[in-house]
């Protein structure tokens, strides 16, 4: 969240930071309330010392034997303990409506954001690689599953519903190699590796600035007042929440999970295939650095740059976005989208995502540290998609695909798949 004095400094900025992020959010409402907080504190405390000072004096008085003075003191600490229940209870009210708010309240946007409604608003930052010009007629990954057995996608829907899917066999393998890959990369750059807890509290998910605005998207546990996570993002940042820090930053983790998301308001969108479905695996970057956006803007190439290296390594076309302020969420500051070339769609499609929050997680979650000087500050936070499986096996089949139906394996997966260089369609099964 933001710092509320900021707020109060910079109550224009904010407010069209909120419209361009559209997010329903009224600096004024905010305001008028924070205001009301602090009159009703300032007068629950004066109350609250009014009756002190009176409580002693009543003690004093009885001890003197001066019962009737301290009969009639105590009907004045009567009037206060009335007067004060209701300050307590505005107090209350106004304290609920003032941090209800400031959950809605927008990080501000770096200045070479771009500033746009949506993502066809985005501005390309570069693009490497050139998208492959087949000549014989290319399947779609989902053609390309079937043909090689790698998923099963019907078998997927009458067991789970919509967007869901079984991985098999060499589909499965390459799930994982991807994974392997972006795993055995960020650790040679210093991240630890972590399995995370998926199931988490609401809490955790508020902290780490998806909730409110991201309610509608995540899974809620009947009865358990438990999420499942729609990234390992909550999960880090939540592991050193109510901390000081004492190890050295940068701090880089790893998380590998499992992940799970709603898609609500996708309804017709990417319904064929791998693209958007319920639930998926990431291995992600999360990175706590300190507070100076200079630091923090250094780690986001460097996180983005890890993303472009698995892409590299798995020989594919992409084009790195500046990503437009309609199109970012609440929490984030600066963002750029990673998008691969699919051939079936005749387009890019995003596959990954980096993000700087400045300590915008950092003071929701009170993750903080002691600067050189010995003052307590809150880390600045960053995420980035190392690999995103399913969806990144949408490009890696359709631009690796031969003309004979096999499909090429990047020489970098070739470890974890057992050391093949292709896929070959299985042939016809005997009479």
């Amino acid at each position: 969240m933001l710092n509320i004095q900021f707020i109060r400094d910079h109550q224009e900025q904010v407010q069209q930071v909120a419209e361009q992020k559209n997010i329903p959010f009224q600096v004024d409402d905010l305001l008028e309330w924070d205001e009301k907080r602090r009159r009703l504190l300032q007068e629950t405390e004066s109350l609250r010392a009014q009756r002190n000072e009176l409580t002693k004096s009543i003690a004093g008085l009885l001890k003197q034997g001066q019962d009737e003075a301290a009969e009639q003191l105590k009907g004045q600490v009567k009037e206060i303990n009335r007067s004060l229940d209701g300050c307590e209870a505005g107090l209350r009210e106004a304290t609920s409506k003032f941090e209800e708010l400031m959950l809605l309240a927008p990080n501000v946007v770096s200045e070479d954001t771009p500033i746009g409604k949506d993502d066809s608003d985005n501005v390309e930052v570069r693009r490497i690689g050139t998208p492959r010009q087949f000549d014989f007629e290319m399947k779609d990954h989902v053609t390309l599953g079937e043909l090689h057995d790698l998923f099963d996608i019907p078998r997927g829907v009458k067991t789970a519903g919509s967007r869901s899917y079984y991985l098999k066999g060499a589909g499965l393998f390459l799930h994982l190699a991807v994974q392997r890959l972006a795993i055995d990369l960020l650790a040679s750059c210093g991240f630890t590796p972590m399995d995370v807890p998926v199931m988490v509290r609401p809490e955790a998910l508020a902290r780490s600035g998806f909730f409110p605005t991201g309610k509608d998207q995540t899974y809620e546990l009947a009865g358990e007042d438990k999420w499942l996570v729609g990234t390992s993002e909550v999960s880090l940042v939540s592991y050193y929440s109510d901390e000081v820090i004492d190890a050295a930053l940068p701090i880089r983790l790893a998380g590998v999970s499992s992940c799970f998301r709603r898609e609500i308001g996708s309804a017709g969108r990417d319904v064929r295939g791998l693209y958007r479905v319920h639930q998926f695996a990431k291995v992600e970057q999360v990175v706590l650095c300190e507070n100076d956006p200079a630091a923090s803007e250094a780690m986001l190439q460097e996180i983005t740059g890890h993303a472009e290296e698995i892409l590299r390594l798995l020989e594919l076309p992409y084009r790195v976005m500046a990503v437009c302020t309609g199109d970012m969420s609440q929490k984030t500051y600066k963002q750029y989208d990673i998008e691969t070339w699919m051939p079936s769609r005749g387009a890019y499609g995003e596959t990954h995502s980096s993000s700087n929050l400045l300590d915008f997680q950092a003071r929701r979650s009170n993750i903080r540290y002691r600067d050189a000087e010995g003052r307590l500050q809150y880390c600045h936070t960053l995420n980035n998609t190392a690999v995103a499986s399913p969806r990144i096996l949408i490009p890696l089949l359709e631009n690796h695909q031969q003309e004979d139906g096999s499909i090429y394996i990047p020489s970098a997966l070739r470890p974890y798949m057992g050391g093949i260089d292709k896929l070959v369609p299985p042939g016809p099964k005997a009479e």
